[in-house]
């Protein structure tokens, strides 16, 4: 089959960075899903894993961890899924990645597509769900389905894959007041379009802006990226006994100054489930089953921003320019011709 990969990790303006590839075809475990791949969208995740990890020996490594397809074959063991099934999902950083034309992923962890969504539109969806519905359901604890008033919520890159749809789900299915940060007037009106209370400029100090719309203090924070370079402000701007929930990789975190406020500091990892095979593995699968639903009743909606025809190499390269960029909105997906 046909796959995009690299055999050395490193820098996207490499030839080698990533290749066209033909490698033969997985076969599925007991509880695996054999997909052919239709969309697959890049993330953040796939940038970092290209520039500094090794391929395993012997064979290229392939990345792709959001996708769309239609099911071919089944495992032994699975249950919830049948050959024609169209689904998505984003599989496990584990394993190899969705950049190729079959891909074998364990059924606990997909979702059926919704059904008022084309390929593109539902491969933008996955990853950055189950991101921001654990961050906001799990790590912060925020009830879900109560939309009386419950405090305010902090979105710091707003405009972003995660933000995009995280912002969706605060609005829609909690009370929070959602303040979001973008800078550029595209993402300023992008995060308004996702259902943002309130922007804010994060190029400015984040405590002037929050006085400057009534918020001095929120209850919840998403600190999306940087966290690093806003925590002295957290002492000052998360309100006592609130809560902050991290995904990015800062070097140093030093939450000691929180203590006085009692300020509760949570870490998501939408992968975790997947990488530890943990007891509560299917929630990924009732999760996006759920996400799916609320997209199709219209209560929630794609993040996807460009389309880009044809999955391969040259594709991805651009793709992946344009996330290491800093100027990507929503999601970019790539559509098998």
């Amino acid at each position: 089959m046909k796959a995009i990969g690299y055999h050395q990790p490193g820098s996207i303006d490499r030839e080698d960075a990533l290749l066209d590839l033909d490698i033969p075809a997985p076969t599925p475990g007991p509880h695996d899903l054999l997909v052919r791949v239709k969309a697959v969208s890049v993330n953040p995740v796939d940038v970092k894993v290209r520039g500094g990890s090794p391929a395993p020996e012997g064979g290229p490594k392939i990345l792709g961890w959001d996708a769309s397809g239609i099911v071919e074959a089944v495992g032994d063991a699975v249950t919830l899924f049948r050959p024609g099934d169209v689904v998505f999902y984003a599989g496990d950083i584990t394993r190899p990645g969705a950049n190729a034309e079959l891909h074998t992923v364990d059924e606990r962890i997909v979702g059926h597509k919704p059904v008022s969504l084309d390929w593109a539109e539902a491969a933008a969806l996955p990853l950055t769900a189950i991101t921001a519905w654990e961050l906001l359901f799990d790590r912060l604890n925020v009830p879900h389905g109560r939309k009386r008033a419950q405090g305010s919520l902090l979105v710091i890159n707003g405009a972003g894959g995660v933000g995009s749809i995280l912002i969706q789900m605060a609005r829609r299915l909690t009370g929070l007041t959602v303040i979001a940060t973008a800078s550029r007037p595209e993402t300023i009106a992008w995060v308004e379009q996702m259902g943002a209370h309130h922007v804010i400029d994060h190029h400015k100090p984040l405590d002037e802006e929050l006085a400057r719309i009534g918020h001095p203090e929120v209850n919840y924070v998403a600190g999306l990226t940087a966290s690093d370079r806003y925590l002295p402000l957290f002492p000052k701007i998360v309100a006592a006994q609130g809560h902050i929930a991290l995904i990015d990789d800062p070097a140093h975190f030093d939450i000691v100054p929180l203590k006085r406020k009692s300020i509760t500091v949570a870490w998501e990892l939408m992968f975790t489930r997947a990488m530890f095979q943990t007891p509560d593995m299917i929630e990924q699968h009732r999760l996006l089953e759920e996400v799916a639903h609320l997209v199709d009743a219209g209560v929630l909606r794609t993040t996807l921003r460009e389309r880009v025809a044809g999955i391969d190499a040259a594709n991805l390269k651009q793709v992946h320019a344009l996330l290491e960029s800093g100027r990507a909105i929503g999601k970019t997906v790539l559509e098998a011709l």
